[in-house]
């Protein structure tokens, strides 16, 4: 079962138990992978690597509001979007904890033979791509730095 059809199956079920977070979180998902499915790009094919990217970009989105709400000390508003991220994340590809992206990107250094920060679009250009879906851009970023200095 593709994801889409795990989104369509988990709308009906959020409909039956009446979880109102997860059958609004789960609508979201449907109406953004439609419009991706609809795009020139996919040409009526939604892939699953295709719906990974637009609910990580949904996940991405959702955590950046509910800390400008926090920050704006509307807690009850970063709980609503945290909750929907929370659904959003059982769709994706387990996360990488810290170290395991140090140690990643410490082998692709290794690989690579990157001594300095001027190098550092080779190993984001690889680093990005073998930990596609499983750490966000801006942390790999982070670390890259961190180990080129």
């Amino acid at each position: 079962m593709d994801i889409f059809q795990q989104v369509s199956e988990g709308i009906k079920t959020a409909m039956l138990n009446r979880d109102k977070v997860t059958l609004e979180a789960l609508r979201n998902i449907k109406k953004e992978l439609l419009e991706a499915k609809t795009s020139k790009e996919c040409n009526g094919e939604l892939t699953d690597a295709t719906a990974l990217k637009v609910i990580q970009k949904m996940a991405k989105q959702s955590k950046d509001a509910a800390q400008m709400f926090v920050e704006q000390k509307r807690q009850d508003l970063a709980d609503e979007y945290l909750a929907q991220v929370k659904v959003m994340e059982q769709f994706l590809p387990k996360q990488m904890s810290r170290e395991e992206i140090v140690e990643a990107i410490k082998k692709i250094i290794g690989e690579e033979g990157v001594t300095s920060l001027k190098e550092m679009g080779k190993v984001m250009g690889r680093a990005s791509k073998e930990l596609s879906g499983r750490a966000e851009g801006r942390t790999i970023s982070e670390v890259v730095k961190s180990l080129l200095q």
